[in-house]
């Protein structure tokens, strides 16, 4: 049985991640205000953004808002950011994230994460779709994690890690680190559960977020693969166990996730679907349906982000994914 509060944390062997954080991918810059007051009010304590997320200053601005009028400390939260796609040299690891120390308003992040293995070339601005770019073929992990290191070094975050890794690429860099990543964020729900790699993560002593908890119903406009994906929300196994604990399909899928012993990312700028996403803490599964769970996962079969999804990118040397 998994005794889990709204305060539990998944502990590296030093950094301590709070296991429900607040995404802020693809919410709108005038959203951003209301949706983090109402996340700090609901007792999130980790938020997660990303210099190409665009909205690294309205948090920013939201967050020197109440950490002047004392309705939270910086202490007191755990925030992570990573570096754009566009910035995967050795060399450019210090400017971005600098750059994103200035659009928060802080002086250090608790997390700094690569945000794809797959390099690109430079945006011309910040209007530009990150799908139309083209590929940057001389990604070099080993040199780019070098650059990594040295932020943690000049206190600038005070862990490092990586997202969109597999297994091999992650091999590589424990094999040639002065400073060992400490978590992986990737895609993973109930039908992409990624056992294997998460074993491997948890014997490395590397803490595992996930992103698209839901299976990203949000994406359905964007890929064929999307639109036609199984929604884990509708999933007869979820609803049926949903209705047992008198609590809603996406509260299992949480639920189900921090039990596996991964963190959750859940995105959302409505007040009250922030509130409710993390109220996971008053049940727990039965093994049986702890169990039924678990049996959903589809491997490969399951991913949505993948290689109908990053089209051009499965050419890149340092795609991660089956093709």
């Amino acid at each position: 049985m998994v005794r889990l509060t709204i305060n539990s944390l998944l502990k590296h062997s030093s950094m301590k991640m709070p296991a429900v954080g607040f995404g802020t991918w693809q919410i709108k810059p005038e959203e951003i205000d209301s949706a983090l007051n109402a996340a700090i009010d609901a007792g999130y304590r980790h938020i997660d953004t990303a210099y190409a997320y665009n909205n690294e200053v309205d948090i920013g601005r939201s967050l020197k808002k109440m950490f002047e009028s004392g309705k939270i400390k910086r202490e007191d939260l755990f925030i992570t950011t990573k570096l754009p796609p566009w910035g995967n040299h050795r060399e450019e690891v210090e400017n971005f994230l600098k750059t994103s120390l200035a659009r928060l308003q802080l002086d250090y992040v608790d997390l700094y994460l690569i945000h794809s293995p797959m390099g690109l070339k430079k945006p011309e601005d910040v209007n530009t779709p990150i799908a139309s770019l083209g590929l940057d073929m001389k990604t070099d992990l080993l040199e780019l994690w070098k650059g990594m290191e040295a932020q943690v070094e000049a206190g600038r975050t005070k862990y490092i890690g990586i997202s969109k890794f597999n297994e091999s690429q992650i091999q590589r860099i424990l094999d040639n680190c002065k400073i060992r990543p400490a978590s992986l964020q990737n895609e993973l729900h109930v039908y992409l559960q990624e056992k294997e790699l998460v074993s491997f993560c948890n014997k490395n002593d590397i803490t595992v977020t996930a992103f698209s908890a839901f299976g990203s119903p949000g994406t359905r406009t964007w890929s064929e693969v999307a639109r036609s994906a199984a929604i884990p929300l509708e999933d007869p196994v979820i609803t049926e166990i949903a209705k047992k604990y008198n609590k809603q399909p996406s509260h299992i899928l949480l639920r189900y996730l921090i039990e596996y012993g991964v963190a959750v990312i859940p995105k959302s700028s409505n007040p009250s679907r922030i509130k409710q996403n993390i109220d996971l803490f008053d049940f727990e599964l039965t093994k049986e349906d702890y169990d039924k769970i678990s049996s959903l996962d589809r491997g490969e079969n399951g991913r949505i982000f993948g290689a109908a999804f990053f089209e051009k990118s499965i050419k890149h040397p340092e795609y991660p994914f089956p093709k």
